[in-house]
């Protein structure tokens, strides 16, 4: 089966595309599908001749637009074979992206939602569709040894490290919550914590970000918004403790494990996340309950994925049935 995977491209990643879309098409390659690639540059209209060029080139039997956005230029390239189209969670951000990319997205044969709130939340639904987050490369996020990871970045023996979910730039990721309730943590008090250091997660290699989990005390992702997390769920394959807000689909991932900590959402949904007048309160409690766990704590989050069918392996095989299933109609 042939497969020509479109998303935008991106100048900040060494393949210019988004890592995860990158794994996603190389566990098909490994499950036997032959992939190739097309990277929407500049306007997302006028990439759509060079997209027509590149399906006569390649002749895939299947076109996987990642982003409505890209789904956009390949609904109006893809005329000879079927379109599948994922919706990440950025086109529901705001109203005219919403419009446009769940309109064109009806041209597909089939779409996947990487998580359930991002279904609900476009205008235009498809009846053929799949909910299926990307998948987790379980090699490269594998959980090292506490002690000696730690040992190999240097880490203070007397100090609580926080691994961020993001960089501190992005106001989406709110670290400014996680910074307010580490400051009441560390007020002096009879009970005060060890010192704590937050750790940026930027321009760090996969295998890097993977030892800091392991190394790392917890994970920290005080989100407005997601789509699927994939860094979660990588913390997770490293059986990191986490602490994150209510939102997207991170109360399904992380399940009721010890070690997983939710922090309330003051929304009726779970589109987005907004502090109440509780909330740093609640984050206060919930580092405090998370950084006080025996030194070295780990949590079974990695066999979580694996029972949620969370890996690239498993997510590929069942992109392939979805692939199979479109060809035969």
């Amino acid at each position: 089966m042939k497969i020509l995977e479109v998303s935008r491209y991106k100048d900040n990643f060494a393949t210019h595309q988004l890592p995860f879309v990158t794994e996603q098409g190389e566990s098909l390659r490994a499950a036997g599908c032959e992939v190739d690639y097309f990277l929407v540059r500049g306007n997302y209209i006028t990439a759509v001749r060079a997209l027509k060029q590149k399906i006569r080139e390649h002749q895939p039997d299947i076109v996987h637009a990642h982003y409505g956005l890209s789904g956009v230029t390949a609904s109006l390239a893809c005329k000879s074979c079927p379109l599948i189209t994922t919706f990440h969670n950025g086109e529901t951000l705001n109203w005219k992206t919403n419009l446009t990319t769940s309109l064109f997205s009806l041209q597909a044969k089939h779409v996947i939602y990487v998580a359930q709130h991002i279904y609900d939340l476009c205008y235009f639904k498809h009846k053929h569709y799949t909910i299926l987050p990307c998948g987790v490369n379980m090699e490269e996020s594998k959980p090292t040894d506490y002690l000696t990871a730690r040992q190999q970045l240097s880490f203070d023996a007397n100090t609580k490290y926080i691994l961020f979910g993001g960089a501190f730039a992005n106001t989406r990721k709110n670290v400014a919550l996680l910074r307010e309730a580490i400051s009441r943590l560390i007020a002096p008090s009879p009970n005060r914590l060890s010192p704590i250091e937050i750790i940026e997660m930027k321009g760090m290699d996969r295998r890097t970000v993977a030892l800091y989990m392991s190394a790392c005390d917890l994970f920290a992702l005080p989100t407005h918004s997601e789509g699927s997390p994939q860094a979660l769920k990588e913390a997770m394959a490293c059986n990191c403790p986490i602490v994150a807000t209510d939102c997207a689909d991170i109360a399904h991932l992380l399940g009721d494990l010890e070690g997983h900590y939710l922090l309330r959402n003051p929304r009726p949904t779970k589109e987005r996340w907004d502090a109440d007048e509780r909330s740093v309160d609640e984050m206060t409690a919930l580092l405090k309950s998370a950084l006080s766990l025996p030194s070295g704590f780990r949590t079974h989050g990695r066999d979580r994925i694996i029972e949620l069918g969370y890996t690239n392996e498993l997510v590929a095989e069942k992109l392939i049935q979805i692939y199979q299933k479109v060809l035969k109609k």
